[in-house]
């Protein structure tokens, strides 16, 4: 089949799908634009026609992949096995694609899918009754367990500097997003003020709590 006749076809949920298969083979450090176009039998012009550059490309591996688990909740169940399910979807998906982790750090701008995700795992919680500031810190314990880091994978997003501008983006992050603004507007510690320190006790305690309450049970994994 000839170059020609393959970039007729391209399109971004082909690249991406290809992107996948050369990062779960070779790792981010062997996905390269031309190696990418080679994979499709494209010229490494042509996916300029579709993706940026290798920087938008892996912002559109990491929206696929917490897409593919942004929806495994089973319904009617309590919060905590609804979130539950959740939480272990996105080690599934981090496990099967050893790469998601880098690709995750590198992030810079808060996307709709990733938005969506972690508004969908708070709206989880607002659900169960937590309060804005338990639910706050769950997200910080939750990450590390997530994702694997310490720091806040949820980029903020960028205001505009006009008064009218800035209104109407947050009206309408509001609209799309009503958990991840409920938490932000109505918890202690969010944003700048947010005390890294203060979350990682936080997170022991809630583990050395945890375990303690294990030990008084009589748990056994056998």
């Amino acid at each position: 089949m000839s170059r020609a006749s393959n970039r007729q076809r391209l399109d971004r949920e082909g690249i991406v799908r290809a992107a996948f298969a050369i990062a779960d083979e070779s790792g981010l450090s062997g996905l390269s634009m031309r190696r990418l176009a080679d994979s499709l039998g494209v010229t490494a012009m042509a996916l300029y026609k579709h993706v940026a550059g290798r920087d938008q490309l892996l912002d559109l591996m990491v929206d696929h992949l917490v897409e593919q688990v942004g929806g495994t909740t089973p319904d009617g169940s309590h919060w905590t096995d609804r979130l539950r399910a959740r939480i272990l979807a996105a080690r599934q998906a981090m496990s099967t694609h050893a790469w998601a982790q880098e690709a995750i750090e590198t992030r810079t701008l808060a996307s709709p899918p990733v938005l969506a995700y972690m508004d969908g795992l708070m709206s989880i919680m607002f659900d169960g009754g937590l309060s804005a500031d338990l639910v706050h810190h769950a997200m910080h314990t939750l990450s590390t367990r997530m994702w694997g880091f310490t720091r806040d994978v949820l980029p903020t997003p960028v205001a505009p500097d006009d008064p009218d501008e800035r209104a109407k983006a947050v009206a309408a992050f509001t609209s799309s997003y009503p958990s991840i603004m409920r938490m932000a507007s109505t918890a202690p510690h969010t944003g700048s003020n947010c005390d890294d320190d203060a979350e990682f006790a936080f997170a022991l305690d809630l583990m050395l709590d945890g375990f303690e309450r294990l030990h008084l049970s009589g748990w056994s994994s056998v």
